[in-house]
């Protein structure tokens, strides 16, 4: 039995590759539609020729990257399982530690260590081919050392989760789920206040804007908006990338406003103020709250879900897959497994919502600035700087895109500037 599932684990995964590949790189169309052709959202008109075939390239490449790397995590996962090797780390746990906190610890080191092998590969050629088309600026030992951050970062946070999660599957039976939802809410808050001051300065460093003059432009932007900033933030990300951001990030005390310095290297004043306009329409629609009410309610519908499809995967298949029981710690990478699963299908649902609120957000920033020219531009750098399709497939926008594509984005100032002409 072990065998069958692995070979249909690894059958599928060929023919989803195989799919892709031949989707992105022969069937799908970026080409705009021709009442499109020679407008501002048109990349012909603000990129070259030499840009136009970089960013087709890129885009394929790096959206086919992004297809496979999910599902080598979910075989990476059903392997450990068949092949035993879950049931292995929990043995070798148990030998080395007496205490059931500090066996957990170690099992999550070796599955982690296992996990940070299988999956580094596909990154750095994701980093290499970022490299290769002049994306990221980063040095190799500065990509190591962000990937080894992420890993005990990752470390951490699981430890935490998992001990607290199987706890409750001894203690609670078949309502563990509902238990640890009930005590996520916390917990994610937590980490949400935590991230701007604890977690973001391990990557990079984070400092008051330079130009005092732009600062106070914005935070008068964030009055009006009744956005409680004090200070705007810069960070020095043209070490690793020649990419633009700017976000308003944290909750509560801990809210802030950052832009990269890239962002202010490249970007005109007013398009600057206009991107800090969009960030801050985030924060007055409450889509930062909304989120995480959303996600709170499809974390307790997805807790729900694995614990009962882990119940009967372990009483169908647990002998082929070595689990001896939803509590065992073994199962876990059938938990994580499920998980990644749910996130990946639930995917085209939250980028949909998550592309509503920026639309929303370009009408907020549009609105209080008045300058559509400035706007166009912004999104015009923005393409150029990520070598990004104005007009993605559609399969690329509805599981990859949280923001609106930028043909819409564009199109959709051309037609408020002819909604303000037509009104004067």
């Amino acid at each position: 039995m072990a065998k069958k599932i692995g070979l249909y684990g690894v059958l599928a995964f060929c023919l989803y590759v195989l799919f892709f590949y031949w989707y992105l790189f022969y069937f799908s169309q970026s080409s705009l539609p021709f009442e499109y052709q020679g407008t501002k959202a048109d990349p012909a008109t603000f990129l070259n020729e030499r840009e136009l075939m970089l960013t087709e390239e890129y885009s394929k490449i790096r959206n086919f990257l992004f297809f496979i790397s999910t599902p080598i995590e979910w075989l990476f996962y059903l392997l450990i399982l068949l092949f035993g090797l879950s049931k292995t780390f929990k043995r070798w746990s148990e030998q080395s530690a007496k205490y059931r906190i500090l066996q957990q610890a170690i099992y999550l080191i070796w599955l982690s260590v296992a996990a940070f092998i299988a999956t580094t590969p596909l990154s750095y050629v994701s980093y290499s081919l970022s490299k290769k088309y002049n994306i990221s600026t980063q040095s190799f030992s500065s990509w190591m050392k962000d990937e080894l951050i992420d890993f005990w970062i990752n470390y951490g946070t699981l430890f935490l989760i998992v001990s607290v999660l199987y706890w409750l599957m001894r203690k609670s039976g078949k309502k563990w789920w509902f238990y640890g939802w009930l005590i996520s809410i916390p917990f994610t808050l937590f980490m949400m206040f935590l991230q701007p001051v604890v977690i973001d300065p391990l990557y990079n460093d984070f400092y008051p804007l330079k130009n005092k003059e732009l600062e106070t432009k914005i935070l008068d932007i964030a009055n009006s908006a009744g956005i409680p900033a004090e200070h705007v933030f810069e960070v020095n990300m043209a070490e690793k990338t020649n990419a633009l951001n700017a976000y308003v990030t944290g909750i509560g005390s801990n809210s802030r406003i950052v832009l990269w310095d890239t962002t202010l290297n490249r970007l005109t004043e007013d398009q600057i103020l206009f991107i800090m306009a969009h960030e801050m329409a985030h924060y007055v629609e409450k889509h930062l709250y909304i989120g995480i009410a959303g996600y709170l309610v499809f974390s307790l519908l997805g807790l729900y879900i694995i614990s009962r499809l882990m119940r009967a995967i372990v009483s169908r298949w647990g002998e082929a897959l070595k689990i001896s029981a939803v509590n065992d710690i073994a199962s876990l990478p059938l938990f994580l497994l499920l998980l990644s699963m749910l996130m990946y299908v639930s995917s085209p649902f939250s980028n949909t919502v998550s592309r509503y609120q920026e639309m929303r957000a370009d009408r907020y920033a549009i609105e209080m600035t008045q300058n559509s020219e400035a706007a166009i531009g912004t999104f015009q750098e923005l393409t150029k700087a990520g070598l990004s399709q104005v007009n993605p497939p559609l399969l690329v926008k509805i599981f990859r895109y949280g923001h609106p594509t930028m043909l819409e984005r564009i199109t959709r100032i051309e037609e408020y500037e002819l909604e303000q002409r037509n009104q004067q």
